[in-house]
């Protein structure tokens, strides 16, 4: 059955890096989770079992199972992302599928007869979660003028005043929604209602050539939102394109214990190696404090549970409790938007009510991680050394063990291995959106985990990677790599055509 969860006192294990045993931000913990705290002896087995390896000879021991003991198969076919956590019970196995219905369900505008159904919009991007995550995978950018970019739209926002920050989060950066078009820009409307925007694409190429002669066109986009509706933009509105990431692992990440993320974090880089990952620091509304960022590419969100409500009410105009507002994302400059009916107030109270909520949630949760495939072949083992030696483990912490839970048996104590130290770095001025958020420059993006990257093309029938979709393959996304991760981008460039083709191998394993 689903239950609220119990906030749990903070337990730190991990040894908190010198430069932040002051800050604020040491003593965060994970209220979201009902924590069972690690005794000294398991620690030091974790400590151990995540050290990164030097042998390359062989698979390490359970590198196969991405998600430890709810690793699920991995299928050939687009239903690879969409099991339920390989250790479900039978009976929250049905809760999985009452979830699923949710996350499928098609909305409808109000007023309507359907009325568990109703309060779609009135400004929308899609009707459905799965319109956007297509197979619980990843979306992508129109691929041609006659396209729609169901699984991609644009983030707004203009710079706050000083004042409009959160004292609590030190380093907080004060943006404000755009006065006419809010916080994203919404390409769908309900009948009456016009929709804000067209999503407009282009493309330039770049061709970059490896030290083996090989040639590889990168594609410069640019962005602009068409057939504004309701007005100009604001003159200093910040656009950020986003596509729809994969859903896979989202609770195993959520059960990551906040120090260990937060032990890897270097924001001075003292260690001189380059690399100065940093944690997003955002406001949780579901316990009204300063939590860790874990989900949105930008880390802009704490908790699966936020995610989805800011999602609900963004993405498909559908109010919630924690969004609470009928008329969504539309602004108090859309005076028909604001005063359409709505499909709150009902028995339900807001549009999807907090059962339905903990249902998309527990969803979400627990979408399963599938297994590695070819572990132990000699290209894709030597493929792992490169990824090691040319110091991608920098950023992409090959593994984690998740909190022991009380309460979320699918997600406790897990080995996992998602590729991801789940910090921002800054990843250059060819990546960058010019767009903050919370405590992320315009610059810096959370590291992506890479569980299931290989089985793209599998689940959503392309291979557009990155934060926009403008990789159309992993080399590309690798090259577009800059910052923090210049070295390693170089590095590739200057790599062996046997040792380049090793480290795809390596990806697509993953």
């Amino acid at each position: 059955m689903l239950t609220r969860h119990i906030p749990a006192l903070l337990y730190i294990f991990a040894a908190v890096p010198a430069a932040w045993a002051d800050s604020p931000f040491a003593r965060l913990g994970d209220p979201h989770l009902n924590v069972v705290p690690r005794t000294a002896e398991e620690a030091a087995r974790i400590a151990a079992v995540t050290a990164l390896t030097e042998d390359f000879s062989a698979a390490a021991k359970f590198e196969e199972r991405s998600a430890g003991a709810a690793t699920v198969r991995a299928l050939d076919n687009p239903n690879a992302f969409s099991l339920p956590s390989g250790n479900i019970s039978f009976e929250d196995e049905m809760t999985f599928k009452l979830g699923n219905g949710l996350f499928r369900k098609l909305w409808v505008s109000s007023p309507a007869s359907t009325l568990a159904s109703d309060g779609l919009g009135p400004i929308f991007n899609a009707r459905s979660c799965q319109r956007c995550h297509i197979k619980d995978g990843r979306g992508h950018p129109p691929e041609n003028a006659d396209d729609n970019a169901i699984s991609m739209f644009l983030r707004v926002s203009i710079p706050g005043p000083v004042d409009a920050g959160i004292p609590e989060i030190e380093g907080y950066i004060a943006t404000l929604p755009d006065p006419t078009y809010g916080t994203q820009l919404q390409d769908f409307a309900v009948q009456g209602h016009a929709a804000e925007y067209r999503l407009d694409v282009r493309y330039t190429e770049e061709i970059v050539v490896l030290a083996d002669g090989t040639e590889v066109s990168l594609r410069h986009p640019t962005y602009t939102a068409a057939n504004l509706s309701y007005g100009p933009l604001h003159p200093e509105a910040m656009l950020s394109p986003r596509v729809a990431p994969q859903m896979i692992g989202l609770g195993l990440l959520e059960a990551i214990p906040a120090a260990d993320i937060l032990a890897r974090a270097d924001p001075e880089d003292l260690d001189g190696d380059g690399i100065s990952g940093r944690p997003n620091i955002v406001w949780s509304f579901e316990y009204d404090q300063p939590m860790l960022g874990r989900f949105g590419l930008k880390a802009g969100n704490p908790t699966v549970m936020q995610q989805s409500a800011g999602a609900f009410a963004g993405d498909i105009g559908i109010s919630n409790p924690l969004f609470p507002a009928g008329a969504g994302e539309c602004t108090p400059a859309q005076a028909a938007c604001q005063t359409a009916v709505h499909g709150d107030g009902d028995a339900r109270g807001t549009e999807i009510d907090a059962l339905g909520m903990d249902l998309v949630a527990f969803y979400s949760r627990n979408l399963g991680v599938p297994a590695r495939r070819n572990v132990d072949t000699p290209e894709v083992l030597r493929g792992k050394e490169v990824f090691y030696n040319t110091g991608c483990v920098s950023c992409h912490t090959p593994s984690f063990v998740t909190h022991r839970l009380a309460d979320r048996p699918e997600q406790s104590f897990q080995l996992i291995w998602p590729y991801t130290d789940m910090l921002l770095h800054d990843m250059g001025p060819g990546l960058a959106d010019n767009r903050p958020e919370a405590r992320a420059t315009g610059r810096e993006w959370r590291t992506p985990p890479l569980w299931g990257i290989g089985l793209t093309e599998t689940v959503s029938g392309h291979t557009y990677f990155l934060h926009d979709g403008r990789a159309r393959s992993l080399l590309e996304a690798v090259l577009w790599h800059g910052g923090e991760a210049q070295p390693h981008r170089d590095a590739v460039v200057a790599m062996s055509t046997e040792d380049r083709e090793a480290l795809i191998a390596f990806l697509e394993s993953l």
